[in-house]
């Protein structure tokens, strides 16, 4: 397979993604959107996209990790290839401030309550043919003699 073939399927195999991950609670804001901003421009520098950022704030951890009882939790919505996800992943190991991290495709996911939503769209939209009267049916059925 030729090089600008390989591009164009790592083109077409885009997917989207969940990275959730979970940061020092002592860790001051400004540093955080530092750390957000150098994984925003690790994905577009790899041709992904940054679909949303969600700062979901300091909440307790399930978990004792790394001798935190709390952290704060950020989310990002990213869409990309496979090789986006994995430098992601690695940037999140190596950095000393996340103490967690989680990453989740969800684009099959999204397509399968997408194809839900429009079924039930459908359903909504047509009318509610009412049952004929059983008076009706069995005057239509034996026709009238006279």
């Amino acid at each position: 397979m030729t090089r600008a073939a390989a591009k164009n399927l790592e083109k077409q195999m885009n997917r989207t993604y969940e990275l959730m991950f979970i940061v020092r609670p002592d860790m001051p804001e400004e540093e955080q959107d530092k750390l957000v901003s150098t994984l925003e421009t690790a994905i577009t520098s790899s041709g992904g996209a940054l679909q949303k950022v969600e700062r979901m704030g300091k909440r307790r951890l399930a978990y004792t990790v790394r001798k935190f009882h709390d952290g704060i939790y950020i989310l990002l919505v990213v869409e990309g290839a496979g090789g986006l996800i994995h430098e992601l992943e690695r940037r999140l190991r190596v950095s000393e401030p996340v103490i967690k991290f989680l990453t989740v495709r969800i684009d099959e996911e999204q397509k399968r309550l997408d194809k839900v939503k429009k079924l039930r769209d459908a359903k909504r939209r047509a009318p509610a043919t009412p049952a004929p009267a059983p008076s009706e049916a069995a005057g239509e059925a034996a026709p009238a003699t006279a």
